[in-house]
């Protein structure tokens, strides 16, 4: 694939939205960090889908924090970037920490995030890996 994505980078994206498989988001996600030196970004949406693991796996604690990290690295970043929605992940993200927040007066079950895809080529990548 010629791209300007990396493949592992269509790979999280399928793992989060299609496998919600967040561990494996993690693992792919984790390898490109470090080939793209540590970029930020990746940082960001690495850190939502430990805190989607974290929550599914009864670590409230854990997924607070790595949600309320993930938005802080998010923040700088334009409303679309590297052909998804930042802007609407941002704004799930925060919803999502506000009931984690507030869970202890009113528990919710696990629910997954979707990560929005701008890009119809990006989105026709992550669609063919079904």
């Amino acid at each position: 694939m010629e791209t300007m994505y990396s493949e592992l980078y269509v790979d999280f994206l399928y793992y989060f939205n299609k496998k919600q498989d967040y561990y494996e988001c993690h693992e792919v996600l984790e390898e490109l960090w470090l080939e793209e030196g540590r970029e930020i970004f990746y940082q960001g949406l690495l850190q939502i889908a430990v805190g989607l693991y974290h929550f599914q796996n009864d670590n409230l604690g854990g997924a607070k924090k790595m949600f309320q990290s993930a938005l802080s690295k998010l923040m700088e970043y334009p409303a679309e970037w590297m052909g998804i929605d930042v802007k609407s992940l941002r704004q799930d993200a925060q919803d999502y920490l506000s009931r984690l927040q507030a869970f202890e007066n009113q528990p919710f079950s696990f629910v997954p995030l979707y990560i929005k895809i701008v890009d119809p080529l990006l989105k026709k990548w992550v669609e063919q890996k079904s």
